[in-house]
C-alpha cells in the first residue's frame, strides 16, 4: 500500500486552498494529500524476503565469500597487465604512461569508469592474455559518456590476439547500441602472427572494426583516436579512419610496414620517426590532425575534441528520487544458494528498485515469470525475472509486458534465474508432450517480442541461465545494451537429457593432457562456467551482487545519452581528404 508521504509542496497547497475557500473552511494536510495523488510515490513497498538470520542464508555466506574473493583475485591479476617485467619495459625503456594513468588524464573521474570485459583473455588455448591486452569501458569526458578502447602496451607490447579483437568488437557494439562516442587509444605492436588467420578474415574478426568505425561515423556517432605508441600493418587503418586523430611525437608511429620491411623491399634505411612519426603525418601525409608534444597534451586535445561534439550530457536523476533502504550486502549470500526461488527473487527486485517499491503485472497468471514496474533513481523501468523454465502462460505474459514497455519507452531489466540445470531440464520434461508444445508456442511469442523491442535492455544473470531462457530472457544473442553475471552462475544453451544406458562398452580415449603438451594457460574453466563466458567476452563483466543496483543505475544513465544524439543520419562518414 502507498505510505503517507506528503510532498514538500503540500504546505504551500494548504495555504493557497485556505485563501481560496475562506478561513472558515477546514483544510488539512490529509485532505490535500488525497487531492494530490500525483505527489505520492508510486507502487507498493515489497516485503523484504531476505532474512539475515535465515539458517539457509547463513550457511551459504561462506561459500559466497569464497566465490567473491576469487573474482577479486582474478581482477587484480588482469589489472596488473604484463606484470613487473611488462611495466618496466613499457615505462623505463619506452617512456610511456601506463594505460590506467592515461585514463586519469582523459576522464573526468577515473573512479566512475565502467570497465567492460575485465576478465577477458584468461584460460585460452593459446595462453593467458590479461584483460585481452586492452582496457575498454565507459567513462565521462566533459560530462559526456564515451566508450574508451585502449591498448595495454605492457601485455606483450599491446599485441592483438583473437580475444582482443572480440573484446573491441563487443565494445563497438555497445558504442552503436547506446550511440556513444568512441575514443580509441592506440599503442599496439600489431597482430599476433601465428594466429593471423583468426584476426581479420570474418565479419566477427578484426576487419569488422574498420567497417564499424565507418558506419558509426556515417550515422553521427563520433569516432576519435590518439596514437601514443606503435600502430602498424592493418591496425594503422583504425586511427586513419577516425574523424579526428591526434598523435604524440617521438613515441607514436603509424605505418603499414615498418623500417625493416622497407629495408627488405627497397634497400632504403629509414627511421621509424621519419617513416611514420607525428611530424610526417601531421605536416606531410595529413593522416593525423593534431600534433602533441607528450601524452598529457595528447589527452588534453582528446578532451577538447569531445567538447566539440555538440552533444548534451544526459540529464541527472530527478530530484527527490527515493534512495534504497534495504541492506544490499544480503544479496552477496544468495550466490551460495543452490537456487533463488520466487520468494527470494522479490528480495532481489526490492533491492534493485527505489525504496523497494514494485507494482507486479499479472501476479496470478504465469507463476514462473515475475514482472512489473519500479523506479531506478526516479525513472520508471520494467523488471522481468524468471524462476525456472517459462510456461505457455509465462510466454504470453512476458510478451504482453514487453510490448507495453516498448510502447511507453520504458527500459527493461531482465533477471535471468533458471536455477540448477538438472532441475530446469527435469521441469521441462515434466510438462509432457502437449505441455512442451504449448510452452514452445508461448516462449516463441516472447522471443519475438524481445527481438523487436528497441528500448534499452539490461540483462543480469543472477541464478544461472539454461536452454531457451537465453532467448526469452534476453541473452547475448538478443543484443542487450549490457549483460552481466553474478559469480557462481552457469550458462548452458541446450537441455541435457539423462544419459542413456550404454549398449556397447565405451572406447577408451586418450586425453589431450596425455599427449605430452603442457597447457599454455594457467586456468581451465568449464564451458558452462560464468568465468568461461567472462573470459571470452560473452558477457560484459561479473558483478558482485551487492553492487547490482549501482551498475544497473549507471547503465540506465548511459542509455539515456543516446536520446541526446538526435542528428540526422549521414550518407557517408567524415572522410579525410
Amino acid at each position: 500500500m502507498l505510505d503517507n508521504y506528503v510532498s514538500p509542496t503540500t504546505d504551500l497547497s494548504v495555504m493557497l486552498l485556505r485563501r481560496a475557500l475562506g478561513s472558515g473552511t477546514a483544510v488539512t494536510r490529509a485532505s490535500v494529500h488525497r487531492g494530490l495523488a500525483t505527489q505520492t510515490r508510486p507502487f507498493p513497498v515489497l516485503q523484504d524476503t531476505l532474512d539475515p538470520t535465515c539458517p539457509q542464508l547463513v550457511a551459504a555466506r561462506s561459500k559466497a565469500e569464497e566465490e567473491i574473493q576469487k573474482i577479486h583475485r582474478l581482477n587484480e591479476l588482469c589489472q596488473a597487465g604484463g606484470g613487473e617485467k611488462g611495466v618496466a619495459l613499457h615505462v623505463k625503456r619506452n617512456k610511456k604512461l601506463l594505460v590506467r594513468d592515461k585514463l586519469k588524464l582523459l576522464l573526468d573521474n577515473e573512479a566512475d569508469f565502467l570497465e567492460l570485459c575485465p576478465l577477458a583473455g584468461l584460460g585460452l588455448e593459446y595462453g593467458d592474455v590479461p584483460a585481452a591486452g586492452s582496457i575498454n569501458g565507459i567513462g565521462k569526458i566533459h560530462d559526456r559518456y564515451c566508450v574508451i578502447m585502449s591498448n595495454d602496451g605492457t601485455v606483450k607490447s599491446g599485441t592483438f590476439f583473437p580475444i582482443t579483437v572480440t573484446k573491441n568488437i563487443r565494445s563497438q557494439e555497445i558504442c552503436a547500441t547506446n550511440r556513444l562516442p568512441a575514443v580509441i587509444i592506440v599503442d599496439s605492436a600489431g597482430g599476433f602472427l601465428p594466429l593471423q588467420s583468426e584476426l581479420f578474415a570474418d565479419k566477427n574478426h578484426g576487419g569488422r572494426a574498420f567497417y564499424n568505425t565507418t558506419v558509426l561515423s556515417s550515422v553521427g556517432v563520433p569516432q576519435l583516436a590518439i596514437v601514443c605508441g606503435s600502430c602498424t600493418a592493418g591496425g594503422a587503418y583504425q586511427p586513419a579512419m577516425c574523424e579526428d586523430a591526434a598523435m604524440v611525437t617521438r613515441i607514436g608511429t603509424l605505418f603499414l610496414g615498418g623500417p625493416p620491411l622497407v629495408k627488405a623491399a627497397t634497400g632504403e634505411d629509414i627511421s621509424a620517426e621519419d617513416l611514420g612519426g607525428a611530424t610526417v603525418h601531421t605536416s606531410v601525409s595529413g593522416v593525423m590532425d593534431y600534433f602533441a608534444e607528450d601524452e598529457a597534451e595528447g589527452f588534453e586535445i582528446m578532451r577538447d575534441l569531445v567538447a566539440t561534439l555538440n552533444l548534451e550530457p544526459p540529464s541527472p536523476p530527478p530530484p527527490g528520487a527515493e534512495e534504497p533502504t534495504w541492506n544490499q550486502s544480503l544479496l552477496d549470500g544468495l550466490i551460495g544458494l543452490e537456487k533463488i526461488d520466487r520468494t527470494k527473487l522479490y528480495g532481489v527486485i526490492g533491492r534493485l528498485v527505489d525504496g523497494g517499491r514494485f507494482r507486479e503485472f499479472k501476479q496470478r497468471y504465469g507463476r514462473n515469470l515475475t514482472i512489473g514496474y519500479g523506479l531506478v533513481e526516479g525513472r520508471c523501468v520494467g523488471v522481468l525475472g524468471n524462476c525456472g523454465p517459462l510456461t505457455y502462460e509465462d510466454g504470453l505474459k512476458g510478451a504482453h509486458f514487453i510490448q507495453i514497455c516498448q510502447q511507453r519507452g520504458l527500459p527493461m531489466i531482465f533477471l535471468q534465474n533458471s536455477g540448477p540445470e538438472a532441475e530446469h531440464s527435469a521441469a521441462n520434461q515434466d510438462l509432457g508432450v502437449q505441455g512442451q508444445w504449448a510452452a514452445m508456442k508461448g516462449r516463441s511469442i516472447m522471443v519475438r517480442a524481445v527481438s523487436c523491442a528497441t528500448v534499452p535492455k539490461i540483462t543480469i544473470n543472477i541464478g544461472s541461465c539454461h536452454g531457451d531462457d537465453n532467448y526469452t530472457m534476453c541473452g547475448q544473442a538478443f543484443s542487450p545494451n549490457f549483460i552481466f553475471t553474478w559469480p557462481g552462475v552457469e550458462i548452458t544453451h541446450t537441455h541435457n537429457p539423462p544419459p542413456l544406458p550404454p549398449t556397447t562398452p565405451p572406447v577408451a580415449q586418450t586425453p589431450k593432457a596425455a599427449e605430452g603438451k603442457e597447457p599454455l594457460s594457467a586456468f581451465s574453466f568449464p564451458t558452462t562456467s560464468y568465468l568461461y563466458h567472462a573470459s571470452r567476452c560473452l558477457t560484459d563483466g561479473v558483478v558482485i551482487p551487492s553492487q547490482t543496483r549501482k551498475i544497473v543505475a549507471e547503465c540506465l544513465q548511459i542509455c539515456r545519452q543516446r536520446e541526446m544524439l538526435t542528428r540526422n543520419p549521414k550518407r557517408f562518414p567524415v572522410f579525410k581528404l
